[in-house]
């Protein structure tokens, strides 16, 4: 038996009838050419063969009484592979809106507890020679960078003809404790937890007043010197009008920042990494900062289409990952979050990126100033009852629609591995992550990468989000939009460098008339070359 951890519990609590726990998965493979190829019988095979170093899959809850302490797992003795592993098919003509509608549905259905918190979809009936794996993964037992581990476990680098078998037989699993053993477990945890929680606070203390005394000033610093950077790489861009700020109050009204319902929509495509390294080499950005000012482009178009206001920015939750790579447990979650501005106010996409960069940075130091482990110490002390009970009553009273949500959307950018992968002789074309949505945030933008490629996953409310898909569409076309701008503008900088040297060459400012004219210039390059 192992208990979770008061994180991994909060991702049970959290579940009420309209809001899920689980995040998914929609990998698409090519077919092989074989005749007799059975994708169905692939998978279970490969999962069967694989399970003794799978624990996720094979572990169930045992819930404390009256929820006074945080759940368990165990080893389920009852297990039962046909269960969790489905086959289903899209209908004609099977096509990317045919299953995306079909993951929608799958993904708007709570897992059942008295099991292992996982379903898999294997999904025939695309059209290109292609079929689909959809797997459903309660948050509580993974975050992002275990769940791409597990996904390594699960496929191969080299493509393999042959079926796997199970070398051993199945573990018959831990006997289930009685409702009298889990209260005596809780009565000694609570006799050691004030220890526990004292010495938390003692840690959290320490830890917060070493850093922000070391990273104070360099953190400033740092911040300055990143935009004068990023600034200075664009010609003709360093005349800023606005200056990022951490979030504060509630977050701007959207269309989807209300109460949500139980359904669900999906949209996904995909992106060329290489085209978002482009506009990162170009700026001196990160990566993360395109995908965030891709993100902010098309969110701005959108909610201009809807007659929403776009005159101060979004306000983003994004996922990080505080793993060491020293856990003893690696399949639990080791994750917070940082806060950051979206820019849906800025007109011009350079100026938008560099608004981004510099409000990532200070959202960063924000993070830094409070210890990742001390946030996971003080989650174990969480009641569950009380937090169980908070979220249903504001589902119940429909609280996001008379409260502003503190937060807008979720956007999370998760890197993958950059080698081809197999299931068997399939090979893994596209990785789309297909995330959760959360009571008054009813968008949700996730980024999975994989080998040359981004892949795109929007989940929305069904009824707040009814255009999903025009949303991805300008999520595509934002990316095309600041390519040729970045581009034009190295072009431009590269010229005046090769004719005249560079800008602190000749001690000329970006937000003089030289800069004036290299971004008027630098637009009408782009024009061209977006025609």
């Amino acid at each position: 038996m192992k208990q979770l951890s008061g994180l991994d519990a909060g991702f049970l609590y959290m579940e009420t009838p309209t809001t899920f726990g689980h995040v998914n998965s929609l990998s698409i493979y090519r077919r092989p050419r074989s005749k007799d190829f059975d994708p169905y019988q692939l998978f279970r095979s490969h999962l069967e063969a694989r399970l003794p170093d799978l624990e996720p899959f094979r572990r169930r809850l045992v819930e404390v009484p009256f929820q006074l302490d945080h759940p368990w797992w165990i080893d389920d003795p009852d297990f039962d592979l046909d269960f969790h592993v489905r086959h289903i098919a899209v209908p004609p003509p099977g096509g990317d809106e045919e299953l995306a509608a079909l993951v929608a549905r799958s993904i708007g259905r709570p897992l059942d507890r008295s099991r292992p918190l996982w379903e898999a979809y294997v999904i025939e009936g695309l059209t290109g020679n292609r079929w689909a794996l959809l797997l459903k993964l309660h948050h509580a037992t993974i975050d992002g960078a275990s769940g791409a581990e597990l996904l390594t476990m699960l496929l191969d680098t080299k493509p393999s003809k042959t079926l796997p078998t199970a070398e051993a037989a199945p573990s018959r699993g831990e006997p289930v404790p009685t409702p009298m053993e889990m209260l005596n477990r809780t009565a000694l945890n609570y006799a050691i937890r004030p220890e526990r929680l004292f010495r938390a606070q003692m840690r959290a203390l320490r830890d917060a007043s070493t850093i922000a005394g070391q990273h104070r000033n360099d953190l400033l610093s740092a911040g300055a010197k990143a935009w004068s950077r990023l600034s200075s790489s664009v010609a003709g861009r360093g005349d800023r009008t606005d200056e990022p700020s951490a979030p504060s109050g509630g977050a701007p009204p959207t269309p989807f920042n209300k109460s949500i319902t139980p359904n669900r929509r999906y949209a996904f495509r995909t992106a060329s990494l290489a085209e978002i390294k482009a506009i990162k080499n170009a700026t001196g950005a990160t990566v993360n900062d395109v995908v965030m000012t891709v993100c902010a482009g098309a969110m701005r178009k959108y909610l201009q289409r809807h007659d929403s206001p776009v005159d101060r920015p979004l306000v983003t939750m994004v996922p990080v990952s505080i793993r060491t790579g020293e856990e003893e447990d690696r399949w639990t979650n080791r994750v917070s979050s940082i806060f950051a501005a979206l820019p849906v106010h800025l007109d011009d996409p350079v100026e938008r990126l560099g608004f981004t960069h510099e409000a990532m940075i200070q959202a960063k130091s924000n993070f830094d100033l409070v210890p990742a482990d001390a946030l996971q110490d003080f989650a174990r002390f969480s009641p569950p009852a009380v937090f169980s009970q908070a979220a249903a009553l504001a589902t119940r009273m429909r609280l996001a629609d008379r409260v502003s949500s503190p937060v807008n959307l979720v956007i999370s950018n998760v890197p993958g591995p950059r080698e081809p992968l197999y299931l068997g002789p399939a090979r893994l074309e596209h990785y789309y992550p297909v995330s959760t949505v959360a009571e008054g945030m009813g968008l949700n933008i996730t980024v999975q990468s994989y080998e040359d490629k981004l892949d795109y996953g929007l989940v929305a409310c069904r009824e707040l989000v009814p255009d999903l898909w025009d949303l991805m569409d300008l999520i595509i076309e934002e990316q095309a939009e600041l390519l040729a701008l970045a581009t034009a503008a190295m072009d431009e900088q590269g010229g005046a460098d090769a004719g005249t040297g560079s800008a602190s060459d000749n001690g000329a400012s970006a937000t003089g008339s030289t800069g004036k004219r290299a971004k008027k210039q630098t637009r009408k390059k782009a024009e061209k070359a977006g025609s």
